[in-house]
């Protein structure tokens, strides 16, 4: 199964950087994973946040194939433990889904053309993060995940 983390934004902290550098070399033991940025809109600032999330929604809605299993990160969620994570990620598995997607979004979260095109959403936690930390919060999950199903010792190290 492929695997893909796509997010608005590149990472601008180096020590979130070196985390999710890490993390990607090891799901790449497991699984074939890509991580895809997709480039921060160049006039944001100017604009309302409903104008963000749509032209947002528009650099992501070629990336949700229906062919493809999308799975939105999103604050409003189910939240799952890190062992009920591997077992979707087994379950998926299982359906020989060919690619998995994981979306963060922007700031403001995600279009409504992108909630309709993918309604699957996962929370991480009912606390609010930073879109940046969510991307190694969430690779050190799926990491977790993945070192869960083959019964490695990480999880409970």
């Amino acid at each position: 199964m492929n695997i893909r983390l796509i997010a608005i934004g590149k990472t601008d902290q180096p020590y979130l950087q070196e985390g999710i550098d890490d993390y990607t070399a090891r799901l790449r033991h497991y699984c074939r994973f890509q991580f895809l940025i997709i480039p921060s809109l160049k006039d944001a600032s100017s604009l309302p946040p409903d104008q963000i999330k749509e032209r947002e929604g528009r650099l992501l809605l070629p990336y949700i194939r229906e062919a493809d299993l999308t799975i939105l990160l999103d604050e409003h969620g189910r939240e799952l433990t890190s062992v009920g994570f591997s077992q979707l990620l087994q379950q998926q598995l299982n359906a020989s889904v060919r690619t998995l997607n994981f979306i963060i979004g922007g700031a403001y979260g995600f279009s409504p053309a992108v909630y309709a095109a993918a309604p699957q959403r996962l929370s991480l936690s009912q606390m609010t993060f930073n879109h940046q930390m969510v991307r190694l919060f969430f690779l050190e999950q799926l990491y977790r995940a993945h070192t869960i199903l083959h019964h490695e010792k990480y999880h409970n190290a």
